[in-house]
């Protein structure tokens, strides 16, 4: 066995360990492979042991990768720029980082274009630190609320970044993020289906599960430093 192999075996255990405490069906929570940085040779062998989500955070090396490995699902992660929308929608079998309304009115528009409904996750600030992007809850309402009159998209859940720290530290990110989703669940319409919570990477996924997670983004865990 490979040493990718070994460490995404490592991570399922864990995930399992985590679905347990939380009474949940490790079935239900999918690990989303991150492949920044990482080369052809380490995707294949992921693929080999039996990864198929993987998760880009450029849109330039989300389409080379994709390009490369088009049976597997790929998720865009990463910060999109407006004038990369065109590249991934389309593409991406869901984008996480829909960080504004304005963003999400641009992948509206292209998916229209291109004739696809695009999946989406809205991306939330819940920890409120100017380093990171994100929508206020009042913001993801207003988005919500919007797409239910834009045909290109569908609004599937919620995406957050925790605070670098220790992972019962922010505990309370996770557990205020599923609360959002809650809340923002009562505006239900064709173009919303809030399911899906990706929250949670290396440092911190087994705390996010235990707080509702249903996707988890994982790098370094998998394919090492």
């Amino acid at each position: 066995m490979g040493a990718i192999a070994e460490r995404y075996g490592r991570v399922l255990r864990e995930v399992a360990d985590a679905a347990d405490v939380a009474g949940r069906d490790p079935a239900d929570i999918t690990v989303v492979a991150v492949t920044k940085t990482v080369g052809v040779a380490e995707i294949a062998q992921a693929v080999s042991a039996g990864m198929h989500d993987f998760g880009e955070n450029r849109a330039q090396e989300f389409t080379g990768k994709r390009g490369l490995f088009p049976d597997e699902r790929w998720h865009f992660i990463g910060t999109l720029q407006s004038n990369k929308v065109k590249q991934v929608v389309g593409r991406a079998t869901l984008i996480h980082s829909t960080d504004s309304l304005r963003l999400l009115q641009a992948v509206d528009r292209w998916a229209v274009e291109a004739g696809v409904v695009q999946p989406v996750l809205l991306q939330v600030n819940v920890s409120g630190e100017l380093s990171k992007h994100g929508m206020s809850f009042e913001e993801a309402e207003e988005a919500v609320r919007a797409a239910c009159t834009m045909p290109g998209v569908l609004v599937r859940g919620l995406m957050t970044m925790a605070p670098l720290t220790r992972p019962q530290s922010v505990r309370w990110v996770f557990h205020e993020c599923a609360d959002w989703m809650g809340r923002l669940q009562s505006l239900h319409c064709d173009a919303v289906e809030l399911v899906d919570l990706s929250m949670g990477m290396t440092n911190d996924f087994r705390v996010a599960i235990e707080e509702g997670a249903t996707i988890v983004r994982v790098g370094r865990a998998i394919f090492g430093r």
